[in-house]
């Protein structure tokens, strides 16, 4: 049975416990846009469905897969996307060097990321980081 790209999406959006809003700035498109798209009004374009793939950890044509997608733009998908951002790459490169007793400079590496992000769940996740690595 398939499932609609709209319920899909939200489906997605839901399991990270996000507003349709907090997806929409991480996309660069309005909560209108996403609304659309979940409610099955629009259809996002290849860009929009690359970054959700990489925001929702799945490659693109995963993402798409089963669903109404148009067959013409799900050729044009790229094969890979990203999935991970540069905040979850240096928490795990900390744990990593954690692990090994290895935390000289973490700090402020950590207190730069910061200054360079603006996402509110990746700020927790660095203080946090960096209150593990005071305690």
């Amino acid at each position: 049975m398939s499932i609609s790209l709209g319920t899909r999406l939200a489906t997605h959006r839901k399991a990270l416990g996000w507003t349709q809003q907090e997806l929409a700035e991480r996309l660069g498109v309005s909560r209108t846009s996403v609304s659309l798209f979940e409610a099955g009004l629009s259809t996002p374009s290849e860009r929009t469905i690359a970054l959700m793939a990489g925001i929702f950890k799945i490659e693109p044509h995963d993402l798409v897969a089963g669903t109404g997608y148009p067959v013409a733009k799900a050729e044009r998908l790229p094969a890979v996307v990203c999935r991970y951002t540069e905040v979850e790459l240096h928490l795990r490169m900390l744990d990593a060097d954690e692990a090994a007793g290895r935390t000289d400079g973490w700090d402020e590496r950590l207190r730069l990321l910061l200054k360079e992000t603006h996402d509110e769940r990746e700020r927790r996740l660095i203080a946090a980081a960096r209150a593990r690595l005071h305690s």
